[in-house]
Parts: C-alpha cells; structure tokens; sequence
C-alpha cells in the first residue's frame, strides 16, 4: 500500500490538471459569453501510437536463424533466434507489447559475427505529429546496455535531426566531449546536449538494464526536485529561448553504435554474445496543441488536435477562414494560473486591409492609414501590416514574422529553408538551418536544409566528418585510424592522431625500423658496431706481427 502512495506521490505533479480547460461559459453585465483560456491535453503513454522503422534492412535476428548466447554464460550458446517461429523470434513490435507479468518479450538484434565491421542499428520512432516530452524517456535493454549510443529528435518528420543525448562509457574516446550530469546543468543551460557515462559502463546484464533522458531531472532545476513549482517551469518556457523546443519533437531516433562488450575488451573466439535487445522503449509526452485544445485524439492514422479558440490543422497552428483579424499566435502559460488564449477573432475578410497614400518621394513606402484607398494586404498570416509602394504601384508586408519575408511573407530569412510540409500560413513555415558553426562554411542552407561545408565535413548541418577525418573542434584530416591509415609493424593510433609505433620502428605509420634513422638498410650487409670492433682487432693483431716482422 506504501509503495502504491509513493508511486501516485511521484506522479502527482505530472498528472494534475495545469492548463486543462480551455473555455468556460461566464455571464457579465454584457450578457452570457465564452471566456478563454490556454490550455493543453493531458500526458499520456506514446507507445500506441508510433511507427517503428528498423535500419539497415537485416538488422533484426532469425533472417535466417542464429545462436546467440549471454555475457553471463558466453560458452553455452544455446539460445536461438528463427524469425519463422513465433516462439523463437524478436520482431521490432516486442518493444512497445504489454508484457506479461515476470515474461520479458524483446527485440534482438543480428549477433558481431562480422566483427571488426562495427555492429550497429538506428531505431526511428515516427508519430506524425508534434509532441512534448512531460517525462523521462526509458529505454530497457535485456542484454546489457550499449557501450556507444546516441539519442537523436527531429522537429520537421524526420527531414533534420539534432542531437539529444550521447551515452558512451567514455565520452572522450567516442564522441570528442566530456562526460557530464545532469546536476551539473542550471537554469540557463537546462537544454544543454550532453554526453554521459552513467547508463553504459558495464554493471551486470541483469543489475542495470535501463538507459535514460531525464527529462524530470531537467525540469526540476525550475520546479524544484519534487515538482512541486511548475508555475516556474510553465514561465521559463516562455521566457528562457530554446526551452520549450528542446522539448518538443515530432521523430526520436535511437543510434546504436557499439554493443555491451561485458566490461572486456571485444573476444573474437565468441562474438555470439554480442547483441542489442531492447524489451521497452517509454515515452511520455502530451500532443503539441501550441496551448489551443485540451483533448487529442488518434484519427485518420495518426494524432490530432482537438482545437478549440477558433484555431485548426494539427497542432492548431493556424486561424479558422474567417477568424484572421490578427496573426496567429500561440497560447501562453503566463499569466499564470490560467495563461493567454491568444484566439483567433472574426473578421469580414480573410486578410487584413491597407490605404494607401501618396509618396513623399518615389522611393518611399505609406504607412497605413484609416480613410484611404484599401487594398488587399496578403501576408499568409506572418504579419499584419502593410505598406503601398507608390511608384512601383504595389503594396508589400512590414515586419514579416516566424523567420518569413518578401512582398508577402511567403519566402523565408537567410539561414532559414521552406519546410515543404507545411502551408505558407503556418508559422513553422520556415526552419532554421541549424548549420554547425564549426563544420559549415556560413549559417545558411539550400532549400532542401543541406548546409555548405568545410572540407572534410558532412551531413545535413556538416556535423560529421567524411572518412579520413575526425572531429577535433572542426573536422581534421587523421594521420590515422582504424580504415585506411592503418598503423603498421603493431603499432596502434591514438585518437587519430598519431602511431604509437612498437620497439624498433618509427615513422608517421610505424612503417620504418630504427636503422633508418642511420640511412641504412636493415638487410644489407653493413656492418653493425660489433662487427667493426672485430675487424680493428684483426687489423690490430696483423700491423703487431707486420712490425715484429720488420724488426727482425
């Protein structure tokens, strides 16, 4: 019974009602009317609704059937996984079932039978939709967890991804950046990407299973550590740039990179016992309603809105036909308790009005006026207010919002690129480019998102580096590695830098012997100092006798 209270304690600060109610009918000396008020729908367990895509093809076990065995009996490979027998398959779907009570059901990845090739697997989770993470995100290994992961988002349906969160059992060696934790971040830097070592160091397959994102953790640097003081949160969404992004995604991609090696270095007598197998994958998360709609429901394949405040499409990200007296807006937590509707009104017309004047001089814009000529003023919602241009006889957008410009706000700013899902009117029309300041030439991209990169770098936001290279503040060229600059003569490469070359041999690449240095060949027949102690001896004895000779 005490646990069960510990449990409902716990979850109490997520699972009250903050921003549930989005009207309520109030009666002033005006007559009965609607009040609004922002509001957002209740967390809820994502796994019913996501699509799973596994990659490469093959990733998956039993196509054809393998031997695996476990790290804690790696000579008893008796295990087998036959995707044909439903007893003995591990398909993708095993890590979002209801398990049985004590019967842990899974997906397994293929074994490191091809070792030295690496042994890795991206699994994306698809919603369709735009979500908030209101809780952790718990990811459960039965195997042991990965010695190298990387959490990944998306925000455009999988057309960019940014980094969440490296796990590595040494994030130096693996990924370039010290090992941080979460109690090491502060308000200002609570959306800070980490790297950390907590949930990949060997501890036992059966001990430590679960690896994380702590999202609770995060938001407790605003709430406090029993989140109690969530208004604080609610307001530094608003106020603190980036916050409430880093929490919001429509695609999370899990990258596997390296499997549990049992705190051991990789064993190629018995690469069967090298594996992924994941049992659960947990994510919390409210449907994004921009704080428009309470209530999100599964139609038509995949999560909608419920809008209300005069508000439609998805996430109720754009005004009704005729309720576009103003931009759209997004609701806002503040004022608390109850936040700002920010809806959408009626008006008599689709767009906005603009008069029009005459020119001062040929070059200059009229502002609008009440009285005068009106004129059309399209600007798809990214602002309201125009200005006619009198020599050149057209009327043009003032102050295009949501990263937009042009006559009507319909292309985007410099270091932004047209999102091809979304119509003109929505205000996540435009998306940053997001170039990696290190790795890109300058901050801006073409109109699929790519950006122009440095040499030796690459990816969508030249984040990564082509082979060759290795990341070292930008993308450096190696003067070795594991590929094609391989150390020679046993020696080993040192974080690509250097050849650290075993006794006897030097050189870039350990390809040269000792005796180099002395511009001799190994394999001639110089001769070696001992050799010419030797022969000054000989030479030694043969003047003695010569001199004895002539004396006699």
């Amino acid at each position: 019974m005490l646990a069960w209270l510990a449990i409902l304690l716990y979850s109490l600060p997520m699972a009250m009602g903050h921003y549930d109610i989005c009207k309520s009918w109030v009666t002033s000396d005006e007559g009965p009317s609607w009040e609004f008020y922002a509001c957002q729908p209740k967390p809820m367990k994502m796994n019913g609704y996501v699509i799973v895509k596994m990659e490469p093809p093959g990733i998956t076990c039993g196509e054809p059937p393998e031997r695996f065995c476990t790290h804690e009996n790696p000579y008893l490979c008796s295990d087998e996984c036959d995707a044909s027998n439903p007893d003995l398959a591990h398909p993708p779907r095993l890590m979002f079932d209801e398990e049985d009570d004590g019967l842990a059901t899974y997906w397994q990845s293929v074994t490191w039978s091809r070792y030295p090739e690496p042994l890795m697997a991206n699994i994306t989770l698809t919603w369709n939709k735009s979500i908030e993470l209101t809780d952790d995100i718990v990811v459960t290994f039965e195997y042991g967890r990965p010695t190298v992961m990387l959490l990944e988002k998306s925000l455009d349906y999988g057309r960019t991804w940014q980094p969440y969160q490296y796990y590595a059992d040494d994030c130096l060696e693996a990924f370039g950046m010290p090992a941080r934790k979460i109690k090491d971040l502060s308000v200002t830097t609570a959306h800070r990407v980490l790297c950390t070592e907590e949930y990949s160091r060997w501890a036992g397959s059966k001990k430590e299973k679960n690896v994380r994102f702590e999202v609770r953790d995060r938001f407790a640097i605003f709430a406090g550590p029993d989140l109690k003081k969530m208004d604080n949160l609610f307001t530094r969404m608003e106020s603190a740039k980036g916050l409430k992004d880093f929490f919001t995604l429509t695609d999370l991609r899990l990258r596997l990179l390296r499997p549990a090696l049992g705190g051991t270095y990789v064993q190629r007598e018995n690469l069967y016992k090298y594996f992924y197998a994941i049992s659960n994958i947990e994510v919390t998360a409210r449907c994004k309603c921009n704080l428009h709609a309470n209530t999100c429901t599964f139609r038509e394949g995949s999560l909608q809105c419920e809008c209300e405040h005069n508000t439609t499409g998805q996430d109720c990200g754009k005004c009704k036909k005729n309720f576009r007296t103003k931009s759209w807006r997004a609701g806002s937590y503040i004022p608390t308790p109850h936040g700002s509707p920010n809806a959408c009104a009626a008006v008599g017309s689709a767009f906005g009005i603009v008069a029009q004047r005459k020119a001062m001089t040929p070059a200059s814009a009229s502002s609008i006026q009440e009285g005068q000529k009106k004129r059309d003023c399209e600007c798809y919602g990214h602002s309201n207010r125009c200005s006619y241009i009198d020599f050149l006889n057209v009327v043009t957008c003032v102050s295009c919002k949501h990263n937009t410009r042009g006559q009507h706000c319909q292309h985007c700013r410099l270091g932004y690129y047209r999102n091809t899902s979304a119509e003109l009117d929505d205000e996540n029309v435009c998306i940053e480019c997001n170039c990696n300041q290190l790795g890109s030439k300058h901050d801006r991209c073409n109109e699929t998102g790519f950006c122009e990169c440095k040499p030796g770098a690459t990816g969508p936001k030249c984040d990564d580096c082509l082979p060759g290279y290795h990341w070292r503040q930008t993308c450096t060229r190696n003067v070795c590695d594991e590929e094609l600059l391989l150390c020679q003569n046993g020696g080993t490469c040192h974080q690509n830098q250097r050849c650290v070359c075993q006794s006897g041999y030097w050189g870039v690449l350990c390809e040269k012997t000792k005796c180099d240095s002395r511009q001799q060949d190994c394999g001639s027949a110089a001769a070696s100092p001992a050799e010419h102690s030797e022969i000054g001896l000989v030479c030694g004895i043969l003047i003695l006798q010569l001199v004895q000779v002539l004396n006699l």
